[in-house]
């Protein structure tokens, strides 16, 4: 195990960081956030065709760069340290991971070279209306018809649900838990967008009614792949929570340093020195754990659903710790509208309850273990 990077990795962070500082700075964080789509189409194009962000983690005999989950891991922490306005994760950690691991070589040729190029953006219906992330508890159903499949049933906080042309959606059929894939404007799919707290990151509530569905994999055989993929997916997210938290340390630090009350700063006070203190600790405990999940994905060995629970809910508490901090130290101009602050906040709690909250994941620890 090496939690270091190499300096290919490294250059990676360095590309990506310079591209985002470009593409997602504050004012246009804003403006995305309050359009319907939620994304910049221009910036989507140019991830794929400049940097081949969407196909980094894809095979290259699907169009793809072939690298692993630890080269992803460095995009996910510079993107959550920008809060990218963009559809990159549930295409990404979600829909392109679900068809790499479901299993299914027909699927992957038809679906993965537009992920890769870009023209494709998807992602994975995973929670009913309950919120529920266990996948056992599915309750939209598939009825064979013809020589394919029709879907019936709700899919809540769908992230980008509105905006994806490919839902993979898991339903439940008389061999058990299956994956269907299913196009964006078919008939019988209704998509509404629904109000969050978070919006920098877009969810819908999408109902289908004998919707034509295409299966991926084997009929009842979903179960194994789609966990997996919601363990990568963590372990993607917490890097994502890592970058932020980073940030929002950052910004603590460099405000602590310039505010001054009293005539000195306030990085002099005592109070202020424990929570940076604090913060700091948070942040480099969450990157182990982060760092942890990442190398267990790439070597996608039995100690993944470990490291993707404890990293998901570690570094979940860390970036909302850090982030709340932040508003305390900036003060009264830390809980404005025009401040930056609650943005990081509000992506920290949505982050938070997002793939499984902290206790959910701290029980699936639990039976992990056997304890």
């Amino acid at each position: 195990m090496n939690f270091g990077f190499s300096e290919e990795q490294e250059e990676l962070r360095k590309m990506v960081r310079r591209f985002l500082e470009e593409k997602s700075p504050e004012s246009e964080v804003r403006r995305l956030m309050a359009t319907e789509e939620g994304y910049d189409p221009a910036v989507w194009s140019q991830m794929a065709n400049e940097l081949a962000l969407q196909g980094l983690g894809i095979p290259e005999e699907f169009g793809g760069q072939g690298y692993g989950p630890v080269e992803l891991y460095v995009v996910f922490e510079e993107m959550g340290a920008a809060l990218l306005c963009s559809p990159y994760f549930s295409t990404v950690a979600l829909a392109a991971n679900a068809l790499l691991l479901v299993g299914d070589d027909a699927a992957k040729a038809a679906y993965l070279p537009g992920i890769a190029s870009g023209e494709t953006i998807a992602t994975v219906a995973l929670t009913d209306d309950d919120g529920q992330w266990d996948l056992n508890a599915t309750t939209t159903t598939a009825t064979r018809s013809g020589d394919g499949f029709t879907l019936s049933g709700v899919r809540s906080y769908v992230t980008d649900g509105s905006t994806a042309s490919l839902l993979l959606v898991p339903a439940t059929t008389e061999k058990g838990l299956s994956l269907f894939a299913v196009a964006g404007d078919a008939a019988g799919v209704e998509r509404e967008s629904l109000a969050t707290m978070d919006q920098t990151r877009k969810q819908s509530r999408i109902v289908f009614t004998n919707a034509p569905a295409t299966l991926v994999g084997d009929e009842g055989g979903a179960l194994e792949g789609l966990e997996a993929t919601m363990q990568i997916a963590a372990s993607a997210l917490a890097a994502e929570q890592v970058g932020g938290a980073q940030r929002v340390l950052d910004a603590s630090v460099e405000y602590a340093k310039n505010r001054v009350q009293f005539g000195r700063p306030i990085g002099s006070f005592q109070a202020i020195k424990h929570k940076c203190a604090d913060m700091l600790l948070d942040v480099e405990s969450a990157k182990s754990a982060a760092y942890y999940a990442a190398w267990a994905s790439q070597e996608r060995n039995e100690e993944l659903p470990i490291a993707a629970s404890l990293a998901k809910s570690f570094c979940s508490e860390a970036y909302f710790h850090c982030a709340a901090e932040n508003i305390q130290i900036h003060g009264g101009i830390g809980f404005t509208w025009e401040h930056p602050a609650h943005l990081y906040f509000k992506r920290a709690k949505s982050s938070e309850l997002f793939l499984g909250d902290p206790a959910y994941h701290r029980e699936l620890l639990a039976q992990r273990l056997g304890i």
